[in-house]
């Protein structure tokens, strides 16, 4: 098998990972609920945390971060000298998985989760300083929309700073600013509730996780 048919089937393996709608099949196998219709009603692992609680939310977060980088992986273990570009692509290809995915009719969560999991397959270093800046800014603000937004920033930069490869750099911060932009319309909602003051805050409760947790 050549390596461009090992690329563009895990083009397509990658696509169909990110595709996964764990959010809303944790939500039905732990709780009986479609979480599509609580909350923010999006698949998102904060949407899980906030109505059904910590076990669920830290289920969905994690496998959501793990589509962004498995096949990362395994393409790198497949071609270990792989152009920065093929990987690059995998990565971007999960999140549009997981935005639009082919078992929701094409719709699907804000991706933050499996574009720190691309971060974690391109740059571990660079992943733990976006990871790093998201959880400040939650601890200290406790908006988890404040956050991803920022981290989106904080990403591209990173990379310049450990990254020496002019071709690395070219492409990854072509890629973010696409997905700070993709990411910016994913929170339009959020950031016109920070304006407004009335964007929910990390671990406040909602009428609908009160419920659940009965």
């Amino acid at each position: 098998m050549d390596s461009s048919t090992i690329f563009f089937g895990t083009i397509i393996c990658s696509y169909i990972l990110g595709s996964l709608p764990f959010g809303l099949w944790v939500g039905l196998i732990w709780k009986g609920v479609d979480i599509r219709t609580l909350g923010s009603k999006n698949i998102g692992a904060t949407n899980v945390l906030r109505i059904l609680g910590p076990g669920p939310g830290i289920t969905v977060f994690i496998l959501d971060t793990l589509k962004g980088a498995v096949f990362i992986w395994i393409y790198k273990w497949l071609i270990p000298h792989a152009p920065f570009s093929d990987i690059a692509i995998i990565g971007v290809t999960a999140i549009i998985g997981h935005t639009f995915s082919a078992f929701l009719k094409f719709k699907g969560g804000k991706g933050v989760a499996t574009t720190l999991g691309f971060m974690i397959g391109l740059n571990p270093i660079v992943a733990a300083c976006g990871f790093g800046s998201w959880l400040i800014v939650v601890l200290v603000t406790r908006y988890v929309s404040l956050a991803s937004l920022v981290a989106g920033v904080i990403l591209p930069i990173a990379f310049c700073f450990f990254s020496n490869n002019a071709n690395e750099q070219m492409w990854t911060v072509s890629i973010f600013i696409l997905i700070a932009i993709f990411v910016t319309i994913k929170h339009k909602a959020n950031i016109q509730r920070l304006i407004a003051g009335t964007e929910p805050k990390f671990g406040k409760k909602t009428e609908e996780s009160e419920e659940n947790q009965q």
